[in-house]
């Protein structure tokens, strides 16, 4: 490349707009959701909350910010943002229909969509080995919640309380990422450590 082709493309990408990192809001979205549910799950909240949070902020907020990590080309946020992104919105799908019997969904039938949710994040929790420390927490304490939720689903309900306070913790941890972004952004180094991947 000639020195004048570098000049007009250093220029280029100078006079490009600072753009934000989408995935501040697909783990604000995904906190604010999952910290809701979990409260009506341990009993401190309703289940009207989550369905509205849920179907918007956790689902079409989370959605969008995984369409624009597309764009930046960052396979495992596009992944995990517009998965969950759907989650929530087939979950409160599932509220709504068993509140107004259309397609009634029974414990069993939302135990196996849970299993299903399990799997699925299973690969993402091995990717979350390559991201961070804070990640894999992350993403470990959303495992042993999905697979206890599971077990409440089949037989063992009171586990849905332990369920909660685990994926709480989870909600809280995604929320920590989500700051360690934007402080990081604002103050220009690492305010909040996330601490080196583990592999």
């Amino acid at each position: 490349m000639s020195q004048l082709s570098q000049i007009t493309l250093d220029a280029a990408q100078a006079a490009r707009p600072k753009l934000g990192n989408p995935a501040v809001v697909g783990l604000a979205g995904f906190g604010m959701t999952t910290l809701l549910l979990q409260l009506h799950n341990v009993g401190l909240a309703g289940i009207g909350p989550v369905v509205y949070v849920g179907l918007i902020f956790g689902g079409l907020a989370q959605m969008v910010a995984g369409l624009q990590e597309q764009k930046c080309g960052n396979n495992f946020g596009y992944t995990a943002f517009t998965s969950y992104g759907c989650f929530w919105i087939s979950l409160c799908g599932i509220l709504l229909g068993n509140k107004y019997d259309v397609f009634k969904t029974s414990p069993t039938d939302l135990g196996w969509f849970l299993v299903a949710w399990t799997l699925f994040s299973s690969i993402l929790w091995v990717g979350s080995l390559r991201i961070s420390k804070a990640m894999f927490a992350c993403f470990t304490t959303l495992m042993i919640g999905f697979v206890l939720l599971d077990l409440a689903h089949f037989g063992f309900p009171e586990l849905t309380f332990y369920a909660g306070l685990d994926l709480i913790v989870c909600a809280l941890l995604a929320w920590y990422m989500m700051a360690h972004l934007v402080l990081a952004d604002l103050f220009g180094r690492d305010v909040l450590p996330v601490g080196k991947p583990i592999l």
